[in-house]
């Protein structure tokens, strides 16, 4: 048997945040109705049945359900799980930055539930805790991510609504109003106007990812060492694009030590954030070692940027990269380039110092010091 290990650490802020963990809501009806307290014997036909069951009755009781841990065969068929409140788990700081650090949520809650895969094929609950080392509040619920989903049906009238220029405020309203009220909405405004920013990125005028590539195919055969790489979706839509000329390839083969990489500007005809990487040549100017479109600022999607990049550079990564305090560049930095000096551009740090500290008495002599620092 191998045990797999499921712990979700994450900050409070991130516990009504965007990014999706790994999605244990259900896609049914989310009205908060009475769901029938869980008890050992219970047996459910599928083990998505289970989940969703569970799932159910933390959104009624007031938390949120992660898998803790589970057990698979040898052919990767899982016959164990175990389900915990999300609070579950060790507190630690996940900042590295002592400034800007959050406590977790974490309390080391022992709530689960413990559900095996039977000979009948069923799965059977063994073993149930109800009680919480924390508080819980049923009306608070529907704030957690983990309970918070919208339907497909809901995120098509979204794109449709969007699409004739209906005002996003009006489809949401008659989402409430179709749901009874907004306490049975499964999901925040926010949520959906994420959706509709996320579904715009994506949307390229018919025919613009072809003329996209087009345009590439002729520059590289206008230069055989032009380079291009492009990533779609599962329904075929674009989602980023990475490019670099000959002359940007060579560049970084004489200058490439040091690289800067941000996504501050972004193009007006489709909202995809530019990510331009730059480099300083021998004469103090900036020069370009490639760029990229991106559909969204995740760490996916910056992991498929950064390889781009290396897969152009030949595999040779940079001895140190400069980028804003974004955790998916970070967390994407890590993977593509563990050996990499990771350092925050200075222009952010100084930008953050008065909203950070302007507080501290000793602000201004901690100014002065940094500026000494700086010129020396």
């Amino acid at each position: 048997m191998e045990m797999e290990e499921c712990p979700l650490e994450f900050d409070i802020d991130e516990a009504i945040g965007d990014e999706d963990p790994e999605d244990l809501s259900m896609e049914g009806d989310h009205n908060l109705e009475e769901v029938v307290e869980p008890k050992v014997g219970m047996s459910f036909d599928s083990e998505n049945e289970a989940r969703d069951y569970y799932t159910s009755y933390g959104r009624t009781q007031g938390f949120g359900v992660i898998i803790r841990t589970s057990k698979k065969r040898e052919d990767g068929q899982r016959t164990n799980v175990t389900y915990g409140c999300h609070r579950s788990g060790k507190s630690r700081i996940n900042s590295l930055n002592p400034i800007t650090a959050h406590p977790t949520s974490k309390t080391g809650c022992k709530a689960s539930m413990n559900i095996s895969y039977t000979v009948d094929k069923k799965w059977m609950l063994n073993s149930i805790e109800l009680n919480h080392n924390h508080e819980i509040c049923p009306d608070k619920a529907r704030y957690l991510k983990f309970n918070r989903i919208i339907p497909p049906h809901v995120k098509r009238t979204l794109e449709l609504n969007d699409a004739a220029g209906i005002r996003t405020n009006k489809t949401i309203a008659s989402c409430v109003i179709e749901a009874g009220g907004p306490k049975n909405l499964p999901f925040l405004e926010k949520d959906a106007r994420n959706h509709l920013d996320k579904a715009r990125r994506l949307q390229l005028k018919e025919g613009d990812a072809e003329a996209m590539h087009k345009y590439f195919i002729k520059m590289q055969a206008d230069n055989g060492n032009f380079f291009y790489a492009m990533d779609v979706d599962q329904e075929h839509r674009l989602k980023s694009v990475f490019w670099a000329d000959a002359r940007s390839r060579e560049a970084f083969k004489e200058f490439g030590d040091a690289v800067t990489f941000d996504t501050t500007y972004l193009v007006n005809k489709h909202g995809m954030p530019f990510a331009p990487f730059v480099g300083v040549n021998h004469h103090g100017q900036s020069i370009l070692f490639g760029c990229g479109l991106i559909s969204q600022e995740d760490t996916d999607s910056f992991v498929w940027l950064f390889e781009a990049w290396l897969s152009c550079m030949s595999g040779c990564s940079p001895n140190a990269i400069i980028t804003d305090q974004c955790r998916a560049m970070q967390n994407a930095i890590s993977i593509v380039f563990p050996n990499a000096r990771h350092r925050w551009c200075l222009w952010h740090i100084l930008k953050k110092i008065p909203e950070k500290l302007k507080s501290c008495e000793a602000y201004d002599s901690i100014l002065v010091s940094l500026m000494r620092y700086m010129i020396h």
